[in-house]
């Protein structure tokens, strides 16, 4: 996947929790703040035939 840097505005990368049965990870504040993430909200993950990765805020998604 080639990336244009001059379209990103944030780059960060965060550890991987593994308890068990639970995967946690957390979402830098820059990408909260940008977003306006709250307590509920919902991020889909989508994972491509290229395993190619996005994370993308779900609109709307109060739960």
């Amino acid at each position: 996947m080639q990336i244009n840097l001059d379209e990103v505005e944030y780059i960060t990368e965060t550890s991987l929790t593994i308890r068990g049965t639970r995967r946690r990870t957390t979402v830098p504040k820059e990408i909260v703040e940008h977003f306006g993430l709250r307590d509920g909200h919902r991020i889909m993950w989508i994972l491509f035939k290229d395993d190619k990765v996005a994370i993308v805020p779900k609109p709307n998604s109060k739960e």
